[in-house]
């Protein structure tokens, strides 16, 4: 099968992370008898520097046309400490979401026994943990108008805004989730204080007769927040709205114990875009110390959600499996003996290919 990428390294960490995972990708292609095309374009810092947009027109045509995006990470110091830049790399982030219509976050959790003694969780709390929220990424209070200060500057407002529209739309991929998961979804909202809470209550209530199998139960944000520390077990599939769900999954993500764990899927009409959660890392961006399994599980991700290839996605699952099972892993986990980025992206490539190649 013929599938063409674009690929956005973006800024920091992004880069090495993202040849791992294009590495994986190839040996994919091997092993299964694929053929994938990559062409690079320019996001964030990298962007700024050679055009002056962190999202420029020439990426969003590449994106545009490509069968799936694959992101690295985007920020770097030079903005992030001028408080008076008037463009930032996070506007990049901004813009693709909008211009490219990806309106769906998608955020796996799990929780996996050999590295759990790395949570700050108990072992007990997190065992069995796999659940999967869905946020709403192109609406609410981060996209609402108007929004600003007023004229003496002591007042600052900001607007949230949503539709029934862009509730059913990723409602739509949740419930659709949960068929083929445990038949659950939890609506995470304030709707006892938030209007727009009401309408996403309203909207999923109604959108989940066409889903009668699924069980479907409401929580404020504030108990959800309490359960991902309790109990974070009882969750399965989660949906929620922009802010909320921006938060809940940076706190879910240290139920791994690493944020180099974890990948996420953004998802549109036209194009879906994979990328891990972590940032930029600036910090040791180059030293070949960053954990390239979350950018190496995005790209499983991206074959399984964008290209329904399941058994590729599953192959490289089992290969990450393995290097956490064996200890042949980065410094976040292993402190006493860590492999580099790229050794650990050789080790999950070699395996891949290895299990699933009738020539290896």
């Amino acid at each position: 099968m013929q599938k063409k990428i674009a690929v956005l390294a973006g800024d920091g960490i992004g880069p090495e992370v993202t040849k791992q995972a294009l590495k994986v990708l190839r040996a994919i292609e091997r092993a299964f008898d694929h053929e994938f095309t990559y062409e690079e374009g320019l996001v964030g810092a990298a962007a700024i520097d050679e055009t002056g947009n962190p999202f420029p027109k020439e990426t969003e045509k590449l994106c545009l046309k490509a069968d799936a995006i694959l992101f690295g990470a985007i920020g770097h110091p030079k903005y992030d400490n001028d408080p008076n830049a008037k463009v930032r790399p996070e506007q990049g982030l901004l813009a693709m979401r909008k211009k490219l219509g990806l309106y769906s976050n998608v955020r796996p959790i799990k929780s996996y026994p050999a590295i759990s003694e790395i949570s700050p969780l108990k072992a007990n709390i997190i065992e069995g943990v796999d659940f999967v929220v869905f946020r709403e990424l192109t609406s609410g209070i981060y996209f609402g108008e108007p929004r600003g200060r007023n004229e003496s500057g002591d007042v600052a407002f900001d607007t949230c805004i949503y539709s029934k529209e862009e509730i059913r739309r990723i409602s739509k991929l949740a419930f659709e989730a949960a068929m083929k998961r445990k038949k659950k979804v939890t609506l995470v909202d304030k709707a006892n204080v938030l209007a727009t809470s009401r309408l996403w209550r309203e909207t999923v209530r109604e959108y989940s007769q066409d889903f009668p199998e699924v069980k479907l139960d409401y929580m404020y944000i504030d108990n959800a927040a309490m359960k991902l520390i309790q109990n974070p077990s009882v969750f399965d599939v989660v949906l929620t709205e922009n802010m909320f769900g921006d938060i809940l999954t940076d706190a879910a993500s240290v139920i791994t114990g690493s944020l180099g764990m974890l990948p996420s899927a953004s998802m549109g009409e036209k194009v879906a875009l994979f990328e891990p959660i972590h940032g930029s890392y600036p910090e040791v961006a180059g030293q070949l110390r960053a954990n390239p399994i979350g950018a190496i599980l995005s790209a499983a991700m991206m074959l399984n959600y964008a290209f329904d290839m399941v058994e590729e996605s599953n192959a490289i699952k089992a290969a990450v499996q393995q290097v956490l099972d064996d200890g042949e892993v980065t410094e976040d986990i292993n402190h006493d003996n860590p492999l580099s980025t790229k050794e650990v992206g050789d080790k999950i490539a070699t395996l891949v290919y290895a299990s699933n190649s009738v020539n290896a």
